[in-house]
């Protein structure tokens, strides 16, 4: 398994146990971060979907 593959994988669980932690190591202090914290607060799924969306993202 490569590097990017493994990090891949950590990024997704990272993002399923705490959405708004994912999004920060991906992208730091942002937009998505907010919008990330709002959506997990809302409701757990919003969040998650929004967090898979930013780490899977090319």
């Amino acid at each position: 398994m490569s590097d990017l593959q493994t990090n891949t994988l950590l990024m997704v669980i990272i993002a399923i146990l705490l959405p708004p932690l994912a999004v920060f190591l991906k992208k730091g202090v942002g937009l998505s971060l907010v919008i990330s914290i709002i959506l997990t607060l809302l409701f757990y799924l919003p969040g998650l979907i929004h967090a898979l969306y930013v780490v899977l993202k090319t």
